[in-house]
C-alpha cells in the first residue's frame, strides 16, 4: 500500500474530464451553501438531513430500518431494534466529529476514533488482529487485504496530515483530495467495523473544513447507495490498476448530483414551510410562532415534551398546540406506547422521495 505522498506524486488528476466534472460539482455545492445560508434556522436541515445520511450510510453496511422506526426510537429511546440504534448512533456519531471539528478546523484520527467508538458503542478502537481481509458478498473471493496492525498508525498519521495539512498537494482541488482521503482511508481499513461509515462521514466533514460547506447537509450515502456495486468495483479498481480518473470521475459527480438533489430537496421544504406557516397564521392566529412551525420541521415526528421544551410552554398548551394542528391536518396524531407524537407527513414524503441517484449519464 502506498502513502498519501506516493500517491499524489506519481499521478496526474486533473484531466480535461475531470476539471470538466469538478466545474459542475463546484457551481451546485456553491449554490447549496448559499441557500443554506438563508435559512435562519438551520438545525431544520440539520436534524432532517443528517438523519437520512445515517440511514443511507448504514444501509450500504445492510443494517436496514425505516424512517418511522428511527424517528419513534427518537421520541421513545427503547427500541430493542439493533439497525435502528446503530443509523440513530452514526448520526450521533456525525454531529460529535462536526462539533470537534469546528472548535480548531483540525480532522485528527483521535477525533475519528472517537467517532467510530460511538457508532460501535465499545472501546475496540485500532484493530490489532492480523490476516483481516475483504471478501466479495457473493463469491467469498478474498479480493484486498489491508495493511497489518503494526503498519495502520503509519498510514493513519500519514493521512491526517494530508487532511490537515493544506501544503500537501496544495495543487489538488479540494474535492479530489476528499475522493483521495475516501479511498486511503477504506484502503487502510483500521477497525474491527465501521470503516465504511467512517469514512462516508469524512466526506461532508472535509468538505465543511475545506469551506465548501457549512453544515453536514450533503448525504452522498444515498449516491453511494445507488450506485452500490460500481462503487465497490472503482475502490478495488485503483488498487488493482491505480485507475484513479473513474474513481474521482464517480465522486465528483456523487457530489454534483447529491448537491443538486438537496438543493431540490430544500427548496420543497422551504415552499413546505412557507405554505405551513401562512396556514397556521390564518387558522390558528393565536398559536403561531416561528419557534412552533421550526418544531415541527427540525422534529418531523414530535410530541409534547419536545414542543413544551422549544416554546417554553406548560405541558397542558403544548398539548393544546398539537392537538390544534392535527385538528387542520398539519400534523397526524398517532399512539406510541401510552404517550401521543404528532408527525408532518407532508415533510416525511419529501425526505423519503428523493429520486434516484443513478451515475449513468
Amino acid at each position: 500500500m502506498l502513502s498519501v505522498e506516493e500517491i499524489t506524486t506519481n499521478n496526474h488528476f486533473e484531466s480535461a474530464e475531470v476539471l470538466k466534472a469538478l466545474s459542475l460539482a463546484h457551481r451546485f455545492l456553491g449554490e447549496l451553501k448559499g441557500l443554506c445560508q438563508s435559512i435562519p434556522n438551520q438545525a431544520i436541515l440539520v436534524n432532517t438531513l443528517t438523519l437520512q445520511e445515517a440511514q443511507d450510510s448504514s444501509e450500504i453496511e445492510s443494517i436496514i430500518t425505516t424512517q418511522d422506526e428511527i424517528y419513534k426510537h427518537l421520541l421513545q429511546p427503547k427500541s430493542e431494534n439493533i439497525a435502528t440504534k446503530e443509523v440513530t448512533h452514526y448520526r450521533e456519531a456525525l454531529n460529535a466529529l462536526f462539533a470537534n471539528s469546528q472548535a480548531d478546523r483540525l480532522i485528527t484520527m483521535n477525533k475519528i476514533i472517537a467517532a467510530q467508538k460511538i457508532i460501535k458503542g465499545n472501546n475496540a478502537g485500532i484493530r490489532k488482529l492480523s490476516d483481516t481481509v475483504l471478501t466479495n458478498e457473493k463469491t467469498n473471493e478474498i479480493v484486498y487485504t489491508p495493511p497489518p496492525p503494526q503498519e495502520i498508525n503509519h498510514f493513519l498519521m500519514d493521512l491526517e496530515i494530508f487532511i490537515n495539512d493544506n501544503k500537501q498537494a496544495p495543487h489538488l482541488d479540494p474535492i479530489i483530495k476528499m475522493a483521495i482521503i475516501h479511498h486511503q482511508f477504506e484502503s487502510i481499513h483500521p477497525f474491527y467495523d465501521g470503516n465504511g461509515r467512517i469514512g462516508r462521514m469524512l466526506n461532508i466533514i472535509y468538505l465543511i473544513q475545506q469551506g465548501l460547506l457549512d453544515t453536514p447537509v450533503l448525504y452522498l450515502s444515498r449516491y453511494i447507495n445507488h450506485n452500490k456495486t460500481q462503487y465497490y468495483q472503482l475502490l478495488q479498481a485503483v488498487r488493482d490498476n491505480n485507475s484513479w480518473e473513474q474513481w474521482l470521475l464517480f465522486m465528483i459527480n456523487g457530489v454534483a448530483k447529491t448537491a443538486q438533489s438537496t438543493l431540490s430537496l430544500i427548496h420543497k421544504i422551504k415552499t413546505l414551510q412557507q405554505r405551513y406557516k401562512l396556514k397556521i397564521r390564518e387558522e390558528h392566529p393565536k398559536i403561531y410562532s416561528q419557534d412552533l412551525l421550526n418544531n415541527i420541521f427540525k422534529n418531523p415526528y414530535t410530541k409534547i415534551a419536545f414542543l413544551k421544551n422549544d416554546l417554553q410552554v406548560s405541558r397542558l398548551t403544548a398539548s393544546r398546540y398539537l392537538d390544534e394542528l392535527n385538528k387542520s391536518d398539519i400534523l397526524i396524531k398517532k399512539k406510541l406506547g401510552k404517550e401521543n407524537y404528532y408527525f408532518n407527513a407532508e415533510l416525511i414524503s419529501l425526505l423519503s422521495n428523493t429520486g434516484n441517484l443513478s451515475n449513468e449519464t
